[in-house]
């Protein structure tokens, strides 16, 4: 399958392209050029069948043509050695719980099978020394670290916002060693994806050294996100709830939300999407507006959403022919504050005994306010609540128990270098490597 820029200005490529370049040469986010429609037969098989066996038939609507049958499936079943339970909360609201992968958060999906998937093409094509570059607001550079760490032939930098990510966060990517080499900027996220973008397009770097992402502005980090959203839709069908499906997205860069929409374009029987966003609503002026407006981040209390200009808006622009119209019929948007989003979990928690993340409260509390009597509502639960620690505790009175996977990254000594937030700093250093 080929895969087009939403920019439009630049040739067609291969997923190989596509997943090595990362970006566009215009700067635009590769889009496959065909969204296939999965036959009806296999939604209502799906009751029946497992996690990787679902992810696996949308995998193989995606990259069925480029990867051979045998490597595909056993990507998929290595990236999926772990559950996405769906919990009832209360009412007719259910948790999708991403949080049970390596390092606990949503991203374990994506990151894992990107670096699967672009470990399959390097060796297929004799590649050695690729550099991934990713900016993160939190989770990201967790999962992608941890996805690649030891990989042959491949070093990760991950970019992230001093002193704007959980210290739990920081430990999982600063602690690594190895291939992983941490930089902590003197800035914002946006910061940090804008030195990314950035050093894509210079020619100099470029010459120097073979660089990709593994943002969710890659296609092999955002489309396997899809996975979850079908098996939710499974676990519905068991408890027979499954029409009139809402489906909430904590939302930053929004590839997750994008994710599910090329899953409702495949045919999923989701009804619509909320865009859920803390102080960060750009999307939603959008929606309320028409006019994108992107603007310097805040800093909350849900740092992964703290993005001002959300790269994944350009695919669903792309994904609905850039008609306000069309998105506004099929996603809604909300933003929340910090003290509503504390609000949330110290109620919820309360009164359901169950413990939000501050972004999955934030999903939670969209439900709780939108969801229409007849619909069953589904937000997603993005990463465990230990890993805000300090934030969730304080908001609970109480201790929060720190699973055994976090407390090993807590053991490690970190290791990061410090950059100012200035391109030609950033490039000097990537030139030495």
């Amino acid at each position: 399958m080929k895969y087009y820029s939403t920019n439009k200005k630049s040739d067609k490529a291969t997923l190989q392209e596509a997943v090595v370049k990362g970006l566009a040469s215009d700067k635009g986010l590769f889009m496959p050029e065909v969204i296939k429609q999965l036959p009806s037969s296999f939604f209502e098989n799906m009751k029946d069948m497992t996690f990787q066996e679902i992810a696996y038939v949308v995998a193989d609507a995606f990259f069925g043509e480029d990867v051979e049958a045998d490597a595909l499936k056993k990507i998929v079943y290595d990236t999926l050695n772990f559950d996405v339970p769906l919990v009832h909360v209360n009412d007719n609201i259910y948790s999708l719980e991403l949080f049970h992968g390596p390092t606990l958060a949503f991203k374990d999906v994506g990151g894992r099978f990107m670096s699967r998937l672009l470990g399959y093409f390097i060796k297929k094509q004799g590649e050695k020394n690729v550099n991934v570059l990713v900016a993160t607001s939190g989770d990201t550079g967790s999962a992608v670290a941890n996805g690649f760490l030891g990989v042959e032939g491949i070093r990760v930098f991950v970019l992230y916002p001093k002193g704007k990510v959980s210290k739990i966060q920081e430990c999982q990517f600063t602690t690594l060693g190895q291939n992983i080499t941490a930089l902590e900027i003197d800035g914002t996220f946006d910061d940090c994806q804008a030195l990314v973008k950035s050093a894509f397009m210079d020619a100099d770097l470029n010459a120097h050294m073979k660089l990709t992402s593994a943002n969710s502005i890659n296609v092999a980090r955002f489309l396997p996100q899809a996975f979850y959203y079908f098996y939710a839709y499974a676990q519905l069908q068991k408890l027979g709830k499954d029409k009139n499906v809402v489906i909430c997205v904590p939302s930053g860069n929004f590839g997750n939300i994008t994710a599910g929409l090329f899953g409702k374009k495949m045919g999923l029987p989701v009804s619509r999407f909320i865009a859920a966003n803390n102080k960060n609503d750009i999307f939603l002026q959008y929606l309320n507006t028409g006019v994108y407006t992107p603007r310097p981040s805040v800093a909350t209390i849900a740092n992964a959403m703290d993005v001002g200009d959300p790269s994944n808006f350009a695919r669903v622009l792309d994904l609905y022919g850039e008609s306000h119209e069309a998105i506004c019929a099929e996603i809604s948007g909300c933003s929340y504050t910090d003290e509503q989003i504390r609000e949330t979990v110290k109620a919820t928690y309360d009164s359901a005994k169950y413990l939000l993340d501050p972004h999955g409260a934030v999903g939670y509390r969209a439900l709780k306010e939108y969801l229409k009597p007849e619909e069953v509502g589904v937000f997603l639960e993005t990463a465990h609540p230990a890993k805000f620690l300090e934030t969730v505790e304080g908001i609970i009175g109480e201790k929060v128990e720190i699973p055994q996977k976090l407390q090993e990254f807590m053991k490690g000594q970190k290791q990061s270098v410090e950059l100012p937030k200035d391109f030609d700093t950033f490039k000097a250093y990537l030139l030495t490597k």
